[in-house]
């Protein structure tokens, strides 16, 4: 196996704190869900197509088993199917995180993790406009529970899990009782839901028996149109909403990482409905999708070149990538800070995010916190760790992009990266080149995997 040239940044006080998973008392479980008061901000900021987005995750099935049920074809009927939407790693919790952070951070387990308070997540872009956002964990004892789980206390089944919870995963959100005390569950959601009190943005968890993880997905199908009926019917929840149901990744792990998702909501144009959509789309296109709508700064990192929902797209006048996924699987994760199940792809070094002055898919540039955290910090080269390769061909991965018809190839070598163009090299004012692609998937028809244009120099992490 080929060792690789990393461009990396050094950043001494980015760390992250791997903490205990033991539990509090049901005592003390119970004294704070008594005391500790939810909280519901509200706003009404407008956006190009929604003014609302909301998502709703189940577990760990397959894209043919989902499109078989007969209650996701329903759903299906009353929205667009996405049908090249993606996954972009194993198991659940990079998953989750990536869909708030731009990024798995190498993350390839389920541990009670902690990234700290320096990494920002989508909340933070919600705030730059004052769009109210919050979470619905279904069976958290009490709001910003910061536990590993909580089982049901009747039948000890599995039922709350952190892994599951994407913001409170970060530090900025857990260590701060405004924020974390928007993480609630699903009896807050309904009191939301009836007092007209919902955020404009929300992350929707149900436990682990409703999101199949635990049962099936007829099982978890039956129980999500049943959800989804309900909530139709407040217009708070519904009128001018973009709606994401999806999966959080596939059951099997050799397969290619494809997950059945419908966009529901009364923001989905009539002529839309019953539709299919065949956009490649990750993962990190909820993400892009979101910073389009509202003008949104972007977090320099995999958010800033995916692809954003067709009908967003269309309306902001941006064009997506189009991506050959014949051999692509997005199964594994890259090397980083929070590798625990393969140390052979463990690194302390954090890969910096962009901090030019990209244009990103919405073309709004970067959080201004990312530019303050990350701007200054010098990058680095290291020659040291093995390259990643397809754990399914067994091939060592080359990356390359494209971008306004040119094509950019990066071979690599033991030593350096070799690159050849055909016209000029990326500059810190284009637009992110990025396209989430995987081992001999193409971008624009270019075999290769996956790349992204990062101020003036090219940064990449190949995930399989």
């Amino acid at each position: 196996m080929q060792s690789a040239l990393l461009l990396l940044a050094s950043a001494g006080a980015v760390s992250a704190q791997l903490a205990t998973t033991s539990e509090p008392s049901l005592s003390q479980i119970q004294q704070a869900a008594a005391t500790v008061v939810p909280s519901s901000p509200t706003s009404n900021v407008g956006g190009a197509v929604f003014k609302n987005f909301y998502q709703v995750w189940l577990e760990n099935i397959d894209y043919d088993a989902a499109a078989g049920d007969e209650n996701q074809k329903y759903l299906a009927s009353k929205g667009i199917t996405l049908t090249n939407y993606w996954a972009v790693a194993h198991p659940s919790e990079p998953n989750y995180v990536s869909a708030v952070g731009g990024d798995q951070f190498a993350m390839d387990n389920d541990d009670f993790i902690q990234i700290p308070a320096n990494i920002s997540h989508v909340a933070d872009l919600l705030d730059t406009k004052g769009i109210s956002w919050g979470e619905y964990q279904e069976n958290t004892p009490y709001p910003g529970f910061q536990g590993f789980n909580y089982s049901n206390q009747k039948t000890y089944a599995n039922d709350y899990v952190r892994k599951h919870n994407p913001l409170i995963i970060f530090d900025s959100v857990a260590s701060n009782a405004t924020r974390s005390t928007r993480i609630k569950n699903f009896t807050s959601l309904w009191d939301d839901v009836a007092n007209n009190k919902l955020p404009q943005w929300a992350f929707i968890t149900p436990n682990m028996t409703n999101d199949a993880h635990d049962t099936n997905i007829t099982f978890a199908s039956v129980w999500e149109r049943g959800f989804i009926e309900k909530l139709e019917n407040s217009t708070d929840f519904w009128n001018e909403s973009l709606i994401l149901l999806t999966f959080d990744e596939t059951e099997h792990y050799p397969i290619g990482n494809r997950i059945f998702s419908i966009l529901l909501g009364g923001a989905v144009p009539k002529e839309l409905v019953g539709t299919t959509d065949d956009t490649f789309y990750t993962h990190y296109s909820t993400l892009s999708t979101v910073e389009a709508n509202w003008g949104l700064p972007s977090l320099g990192r995999w958010d800033c070149g995916a692809n954003i929902f067709q009908l967003v797209a269309d309306k902001v006048g941006y064009t997506n990538y189009k991506v050959d996924t014949s051999n692509l699987y997005l199964n594994s994760s890259f090397i980083g800070p929070l590798s625990t199940n393969d140390y052979s792809n463990y690194s302390s070094v954090w890969a910096a995010p962009a901090t030019g002055n990209e244009t990103c898919a919405a073309g709004h540039g970067i959080l201004q916190a990312v530019k303050d955290t990350w701007g200054k910090l010098t990058p680095t080269y290291n020659y040291t760790s093995p390259f990643p390769y397809d754990t399914v061909s067994g091939k060592d991965i080359k990356v390359s992009f494209s971008r306004n018809g040119t094509t950019w190839i990066s071979g690599v070598n033991d030593t350096k990266i070799a690159t050849t163009t055909s016209g000029t090299s990326p500059s810190s004012t284009s637009s992110t080149a990025a396209a989430t692609s995987s081992g001999a998937a193409s971008v624009n028809g270019v075999s290769g995997g996956l790349a992204l244009a990062l101020s003036s120099f090219i940064s990449f992490a190949a995930i399989l």
